[in-house]
């Protein structure tokens, strides 16, 4: 049994939509990333707090086999719902095209139960758009979290390349939402500047940590000591393998370290799947083992064993054009492991630049080059680092990105009186 609500809290009941990634995916592989544990972690607090969270995710109908919505049950007061939709080959954009029939499934089985939830929360343009439809179907209030914008990605990668149907998407969400909730301060002002969203509407909700996962003490993980020995910088990069994320920006930035100081060695874990239509095929890319620099591709690994992997590094790099937050930045920076990170969104709060770890402007390899290098030569300096990341990490709590977001909810729940705490009743 959950915890009881917070005292004066109205929210009972979520429905909480993920519709192109499922919380319970593998962050690291397809399209699972920080999105999935920001959902997943928001849940699983939000049921601490006595909130009774439905997580609605769209999979495959064929893959399945099923005509109806399947549930999970996650946690205490949260359930996964699986809803079949569509082909195999639907992608998290052509998903768009089937958000009526998402809808449509959904309201269904909210008929089995008699109730409707008092809040709709949704997580990215796709499921944003179903989230409207629901919310007015059941007169309720919708709260949108964008994770990542294509303004903002058009903006700060000048190679990005968006679709018109996303563009148009988060245009209306940001006029038509109940409530916004960003990341970042940063992403407070591009909702405003980008999307010309009213900034009584928008939240700051800075995403959390697990600190029981992710802490400075504990075990460690690496390869066997390999050709450039133990005195090698050892660098983590951690995520999906596709250009967004710049993982062959720091394939280039290490080669030029290298040959910049001829006294600097790497030994580097990349650790992800490829995924979309940006993805990378590294192994084209990797260099061949040398007594100076050696890179291993790595699969994605669970929580715990990735904050292994963060324990054992000196640093972690985060070399992407574009994030909303940087949740990689923040778990490493909790193991205590400074951070190496491209100067955009949200990466220029969750890194404090050097104090936790050091942040490039301008996304050349040459700058990253230099940093790499400077930092393999000074471990020092990393080494105060550190000890200040766990500190700049210990900021970030689900508990508290919980209970905040609880206070949206009872606060747009507020402006429809006539809702019953306990679930509204659904219209006829």
């Amino acid at each position: 049994m959950h915890s009881a609500a917070a005292p004066g809290a109205r929210t009972r009941h979520v429905a909480m939509l993920s519709l192109h990634t499922s919380p319970l995916d593998q962050p690291g592989s397809g399209d699972a990333g920080g999105l999935n544990v920001y959902v997943a972690q928001l849940s699983e607090h939000l049921g601490r707090l006595g909130v009774e969270v439905d997580v609605f995710t769209r999979v495959p109908a064929a893959a399945t086999g099923a005509s109806t919505i399947t549930t999970a049950r996650t946690v205490p007061g949260v359930s996964v719902h699986h809803v079949p939709v569509g082909p195999e080959s639907v992608t998290k954009t052509s998903l768009a095209g089937h958000v009526g029939e998402i809808v449509e499934r959904i309201a269904a089985w909210y008929r089995t139960t008699g109730e409707s939830p008092d809040v709709v929360h949704s997580h990215y343009w796709v499921s944003g758009l179903a989230g409207l439809e629901l919310a007015e179907r059941w007169d309720a209030p919708l709260v949108h979290t964008m994770h990542t914008m294509a303004r903002v990605k058009l903006r700060d990668d000048a190679t990005a390349v968006e679709p018109a149907r996303r563009l148009a998407a988060e245009d209306l969400l940001a006029g038509s939402a109940t409530a916004l909730t960003a990341n970042t301060p940063s992403e407070v002002e591009d909702l405003e500047s980008l999307y010309g969203a009213d900034r009584g509407r928008i939240s700051l909700v800075p995403p959390g940590v697990d600190h029981e996962v992710f802490r400075p003490h504990g075990p460690a993980s690496w390869f066997a000591q390999g050709p450039c020995g133990p005195s090698a910088l050892r660098v983590v990069f951690a995520g999906r393998i596709q250009r967004l994320k710049g993982p062959h920006l720091l394939l280039e930035a290490l080669q030029q370290a290298v040959e910049l100081d001829p006294g600097v060695r790497f030994d580097v874990a990349l650790i992800g799947h490829q995924s979309g239509p940006d993805h990378l095929d590294l192994a084209e890319l990797l260099p061949e083992d040398s007594p100076r620099l050696r890179i291993r591709l790595v699969p994605p690994r669970r929580a715990e064993e990735l904050a292994q992997w963060f324990r054992a590094a000196d640093v972690a790099a985060v070399p992407s054009y574009s994030e909303s937050f940087g949740l990689v930045a923040a778990e490493a920076q909790a193991c205590g492991t400074p951070v190496l990170a491209n100067a955009v969104g949200g990466l220029r709060h969750t890194v404090a630049d050097g104090r936790t770890g050091r942040l490039i402007a301008g996304q050349q390899p040459a700058d990253w080059a230099r940093a790499l290098a400077d930092l393999s030569r000074d471990r020092g300096v990393l080494a105060r680092m550190g000890s200040a990341a766990v500190v700049q990490a210990a900021a970030f709590a689900w508990e508290t990105a919980a209970a905040t977001t609880l206070g949206i909810y009872d606060r747009v729940s507020a402006e429809r009186p006539s809702r019953r705490s306990t679930g509204a009743r659904l219209r006829a």
